[in-house]
């Protein structure tokens, strides 16, 4: 096995310069005695809520629970219909499912791989409830005509937010446009943990009890059980980690931005290559650079051949999935997604990601794509 020149992802250049401050943050959450849903939590929440612009934040388990339960808390299930793109990682999917609701897939804009606004309107139906935008890659959704049309048909909106936070559309945050927003801090997501965690951001007081209830056994008094809930919680030791990042989040966004323009001039006018658009009023934070071209399979190849390391950002769509042969959705009825799913590659990606490295791999590319 050849040893990556170029890995896809490397935590020691974020990890590195602050590990005195992560690691007094976790002796300090060992010295508490307490570890679950105590300061930490209400610390980072509150954190959150700043750095997210919104009134409201619940520390949950991960990020597919936090979609979960804000279906949950608008009463979203059996019977019901949700809007979801037919590109996206199968989380966006589960999490209607699980509720009991039907995930109805519509393309994305080829250009930017994000939910198409202007296709929603014909997947619409009486049973329509809400309407999932996600912002993927860390590139915000055209969040305007979605709200406006969500509006129009008094339709809820709940943001999957998992790979952008600090994304902007029109100058307002990703995961404060819906009504109700999930969100994961998985280790690798731009804002990761150390282990598995995600948080519900809304502006809705109400709703975001009803969460806080939920996540916590459907209970706000111990042993006193209101509703049928969840064990959800963010734990004190991963929000106390997080709070730390999240004071170095816009620098590490800065950083994958450089990184982003690096690859843009480096990669520029190479034939059968399409590189990322941003698309008119969105901003990007590049949790992923990725890019398309019908030789993707065997670029890959090539690449790892050379010690770089990619990954494909899914290779399979939700609607051709086995978990979802029963939805009786064939190949063909989805050919954007399709399309997207067979081309993709995403390249290595990361804050303290060097120009050398950028330049090590547009040099690749270029040296396949230039001879084939």
């Amino acid at each position: 096995m050849i040893t990556p020149t170029v890995p896809f992802l490397s935590f020691q250049p974020q990890h590195g310069p602050i590990r005195e401050e992560i690691m007094a943050a976790m002796g300090r959450v060992y010295d508490s005695y307490w570890y679950v849903l105590g300061e930490e939590v209400k610390k980072f929440e509150q954190a959150y809520c700043a750095f997210n612009q919104v009134t409201h934040t619940v520390g949950v388990a991960n990020g597919l629970d936090a979609l979960v339960l804000a279906l949950r808390v608008l009463e979203i299930g059996p019977g019901d219909e949700v809007i979801v793109p037919s590109n996206t990682y199968i989380a966006t999917w589960l999490a209607v499912t699980q509720v009991g609701a039907t995930p109805v897939p519509v393309e994305p804009n080829i250009a930017t791989s994000n939910l198409d606004p202007f296709r929603i309107a014909a997947a619409l139906t009486p049973r329509t409830r809400a309407i999932m935008p996600v912002h993927l890659y860390g590139q915000a959704c055209e969040m305007r005509p979605i709200m406006e049309l969500a509006d129009q048909h008094k339709l809820f909106v709940v943001e999957d937010n998992a790979q952008s936070q600090g994304a902007t559309f029109d100058g307002q945050l990703t995961g404060s446009f819906g009504h109700v927003n999930g969100t994961s801090f998985y280790p690798g997501k731009n804002l990761g943990a150390l282990g598995d965690a995600g948080a519900v951001t809304t502006n809705d007081a109400t709703l975001d009890r009803k969460v806080r209830v939920l996540r916590n056994y459907g209970s706000q008094q111990k042993y006193y059980n209101e509703v049928v809930g969840y064990n959800s919680r963010l734990d004190e030791l991963q929000a106390a980690v997080l709070e730390v990042k999240l004071r170095h989040l816009p620098e590490w966004t800065r950083q994958r931005q450089q990184v982003a323009a690096w690859y843009d001039l480096h990669l520029a006018g190479i034939a059968d290559l399409r590189l990322p658009v941003v698309t008119t009023g969105a901003t990007h934070v590049y949790h992923l650079y990725v890019v398309h071209t019908l030789k993707r399979n065997a670029l890959q190849q090539y690449l790892a051949a050379q010690g770089i390391s990619t990954m494909i950002h899914y290779p399979v769509p939700p609607h051709r999935q086995q978990a979802y042969s029963a939805l009786l959705l064939p190949d063909g009825d989805f050919p954007i997604a399709e399309e997207l799913a067979a081309t993709c590659l995403s390249l290595p990606m990361y804050p303290g990601m060097t120009e050398a490295e950028v330049e090590t791999v547009s040099f690749s590319i270029k040296d396949f794509l230039n001879t084939k």
